[in-house]
């Protein structure tokens, strides 16, 4: 019962501390780090990359000696022998044993087996570039979904201030209501568009709690923990004075993505000379011990040495058909890297015009705060004297909640924007939020 006890302990112990842990608040610096240590994409893309090390080791095998060694022992229903006239001579034992020992190194084979190794090295670099490429990926999505969960808090105190305003015009009604000032419409428009606020509040605290289930699928952690974001400025960047075909140059330099093409053209032209080498012979060396158990025989073991070659006269046409398929490979690799470098351009102008937009939408939406605030206020006032209406405050209420919402929405929606730049450029997003 002890010793079941201690290792139910262990084990939790154990899942405490794979899971990674962080304070109750969760910067936007701390959480890319996490996310970028333990998302699953970015474990799977490690795990490439130690399978494609390992291929490596395989394909450099051939380039080193090769030795084998064997033993057996043999039964044989009669006794080997040979007739000399009218006389049996036995020539081996019905039973006896043998073993050999064999060692075998190719000299020259024209680069065949070189060319493999050097090409698995170059397919291993194409993996470590994929990890660059997802662990960027990775964090541009945490910082998307950090930055979303920053709007949807703002969201959320934004619909309940609608719903605190409302309430609010709602008591002052009810008291000019009491004291026979106005008609029990004006309670009936309020009540309605209470209702309707705090359903909204409720999509608001819902889209919230879908945000935060994503930033922890992100960081690897059970989806209903807590996070409380720190609101930040964040990277601030005028990218309307970056000038386009500068920043497609730096995307096509920097990004990841063409640089996997470019290492994997690399390694079809290094596997196509390793094809054409088998037109040319293999030189090897071959040396070894053979003993068989035999008392009949002068010499029961024997060394030997072997300088020989290897050359394939006609394969049906296969190394010819492998060149031909290797080519058509570049080709159509080629065509690839010209679909991909335009794709990433046109991500890249997309983001730049995407924060453009949303800075000229703060611009706007900033005085548009203020003056639905003193619209709100001054429509208040005119209520309680009798002069506004009711329908006036609760117009003005929506108008200052839209006018809030569209400064939010346009703030975050440069950050992320300010990410997408940085991103598509072929920054990275650790380096720059660090």
């Amino acid at each position: 019962m002890k010793k079941t006890v201690v290792i139910v302990m262990c084990i939790m112990i154990t899942l405490l501390v794979a899971q990674p842990s962080y304070s109750g608040v969760l910067t936007l610096t701390e959480g890319i780090r996490i996310a970028t240590e333990h998302n699953k994409l970015i474990k799977m893309a490690e795990q490439e990359e130690l399978i494609s090390g390992t291929d490596t080791l395989i394909a450099r095998s051939p380039m080193l000696p090769s030795v084998q060694a064997s033993a057996g022992k043999t039964y044989l229903a009669s006794q080997p022998g040979a007739i000399f006239g009218a006389q049996d001579v036995p020539t081996a034992e019905r039973e006896f044993y043998s073993y050999s020992l064999n060692v075998q190194q190719t000299l020259y084979d024209f680069r065949r087996n070189a060319s493999k190794y050097e090409a698995s090295k170059v397919v291993a670099d194409t993996k470590k570039l994929d990890t660059v490429r997802t662990r960027n990926m990775v964090a541009l999505d945490f910082v998307t979904g950090y930055f979303d969960l920053l709007e949807a808090g703002k969201m959320l105190d934004v619909a309940g201030k609608e719903v605190e305003r409302l309430e609010s015009h709602y008591r002052l009604a009810r008291t000019l209501f009491d004291e026979g000032v106005i008609t029990k419409n004006d309670l009936l428009q309020a009540e309605v568009r209470i209702s309707d606020a705090r359903q909204k509040l409720l999509t608001a605290r819902n889209l919230k709690s879908i945000t935060v289930s994503r930033l922890n699928n992100i960081l690897a952690r059970p989806l209903k923990d807590d996070i409380e974001a720190v609101d930040m400025d964040g990277p601030s960047y005028d990218f309307s004075q970056l000038d386009t075909e500068k920043a497609w140059e730096s995307a096509e330099k920097q990004r990841s993505e063409v640089g996997i093409v470019n290492e994997t053209l690399k390694s079809l032209d290094l596997e196509k000379s390793s094809v054409e080498a088998e037109y040319y012979p293999e030189l090897f060396a071959r040396g070894g011990y053979d003993y068989t158990e035999n008392r009949y025989q002068l010499h029961e073991g024997n060394w030997s040495i072997i300088l020989g070659m290897n050359i394939s006269l006609y394969s049906g046409g296969r190394t010819r058909a492998s060149v031909m398929k290797i080519e058509h490979q570049k080709d159509r690799l080629l065509e690839q890297k010209d679909k991909l470098i335009e794709d990433i351009k046109l991500e890249v102008e997309k983001y730049l015009l995407d924060a453009g937009t949303a800075r000229e939408k703060i611009a706007v939406t900033e005085n548009a705060v203020r003056q639905a605030e003193e619209n709100l206020r001054i429509n208040r006032v005119k209520y309680e004297e009798g002069v506004g209406t009711a329908t006036d405050v609760l117009d003005a209420v929506t108008l200052l909640t839209t006018a809030e919402t569209n400064y939010y929405r346009a703030l975050y929606d440069l950050r992320k924007a300010e990410a997408g730049v940085l991103y598509s450029m072929g920054q990275e997003l650790t380096e720059v939020y660090r």
